[in-house]
């Protein structure tokens, strides 16, 4: 399993960045990534069994257990329910069988 769920980690993933900077190091860099950053790096405490949960779903899906978590964070902050988001899966999933 790759860890990355970035489509664009293959074409990339042989590529030699040890002398990589970080973006905090380079000012105009750190400008940009500020004003067009859509995330923010946080710190929060989970349960170990809410944690290992997100991680086992991510893996059987081929993703990021913190995409997972994201998209649990935004769907609750949009006031979704599992009922709305069942609802909605099997929408998209039966007009793909179309």
């Amino acid at each position: 399993m790759s860890n990355n769920s970035d489509p664009l980690f293959d074409r990339y993933a042989d590529m030699d960045f040890s002398d990589a900077k970080p973006v905090a190091e380079i000012p105009a860099l750190a400008r940009l990534q500020a004003e067009q950053g859509g995330k923010s790096r946080i710190t929060m405490r989970v349960d170990n069994d809410t944690l290992a949960i997100f991680k086992a779903r991510a893996e059987m899906a081929g993703g990021s257990y913190q995409t997972l978590m994201n998209e649990a964070l935004r769907q609750f902050a949009q006031g979704l329910t599992l009922a709305d988001v069942v609802r909605e899966t099997i929408r998209e999933e039966l007009q793909h069988g179309r």
